[in-house]
């Protein structure tokens, strides 16, 4: 299968990587110091199994994703249509776009930008890049994939390549969910620096996660949205599982870069007003974010 990996960050290179691993045709289309150290040396892909290079095709262009049948789509949020627009030229007739991003309406907004078939995934993986093509990962890995007319080959392709895949109707009520452990960990994380393990044992962090969970449910439930599972269990897995991970709310701070959390906390406070549902506690955090952010392009300035 040739596949196109489009904003190949930490996800897009850990998913698209583990395709190249298994022998498709892989080319990451991403930021050029890792599209140079890649065309060096390959990828390395640092997994908690493996650490290896894996040798795949690397562009800073989106038209590298010319005739694709599967493109992974793994930009930020933020950059959701502008990329969409990047590729519509050069996308095949029968291509699939894969959308591997954090909230629960890029799907919806591809889809406003081309006639291809799109659909949403959700991506439970801690990975971050170690450096220029060097994706590190922390942990997990499966995805939730929405059906589409070709859902079943890719989950195929992705099973066999050794990342769990399953496909559900309710790719809606699995987002939110994700979401919720978005909203729950990553401004919080971000703002003190600390990994999910190290984050939950501080003081009043219990408390906090419980008030933005119950107005993220709050906010879910009067959406008519259906989540699977029980949140208040999967948002304590995510300090056990992941908990050297730091959000990627954390490493975009970190690195002076604008975050997603617009489309996390920002997306339950705006839905939240649409809906009637007050999110005091998602809106400071959304709002303390977001003067880190501006006090990091004011120091840029």
């Amino acid at each position: 299968m040739k596949v196109a990996v489009m904003g190949a960050g930490a996800v897009g290179c850990y998913y698209g990587g583990m395709l190249a691993r298994a022998g498709h045709d892989v080319v990451l289309i991403g930021r050029a110091q890792h599209v140079d150290a890649i065309r060096a040396q390959g990828l390395r892909l640092d997994t908690q199994s493996f650490d290896e290079y894996v040798r795949v095709e690397a562009s800073t262009e989106a038209s590298a994703a010319k005739g694709a049948q599967l493109v992974l789509f793994c930009v930020k949020s933020t950059d959701t249509e502008h990329a969409a627009q990047q590729l519509r030229p050069h996308l095949a007739a029968d291509a699939l776009i894969l959308s591997l991003q954090n909230g629960v309406d890029n799907a919806e907004r591809v889809r406003e930008q081309v006639t291809q078939d799109v659909a949403a995934a959700v991506v439970y993986v801690a990975a971050g890049m170690a450096g220029p093509g060097h994706v590190k990962h922390n942990g997990r890995g499966e995805l939730v994939i929405e059906p589409s007319h070709a859902s079943e080959a890719v989950a195929r392709a992705l099973i066999d390549a050794g990342v769990p895949t399953e496909i559900s109707d309710n790719v809606r009520g699995a987002l939110w969910a994700k979401l919720i452990l978005n909203c729950a960990y990553n401004a919080l994380s971000a703002l003190a620096q600390l990994p999910y393990g190290q984050l939950v044992q501080r003081e009043g962090v219990a408390d906090v996660m419980r008030d933005v969970v119950d107005e993220c449910v709050a906010v879910a439930q009067a959406d008519r949205v259906v989540m699977p599972g029980d949140v208040d269990v999967a948002v304590r897995r995510i300090a056990e599982t992941m908990a050297g991970q730091y959000s990627s709310t954390a490493q975009d701070l970190a690195r002076g870069r604008r975050s997603e959390i617009d489309h996390l906390n920002g997306y339950v406070v705006r839905r939240g007003a649409a809906l009637g549902v007050a999110t005091p506690a998602n809106r400071v955090l959304h709002t303390l974010v977001k003067l880190v952010e501006s006090r990091e392009s004011d120091a840029g300035t």
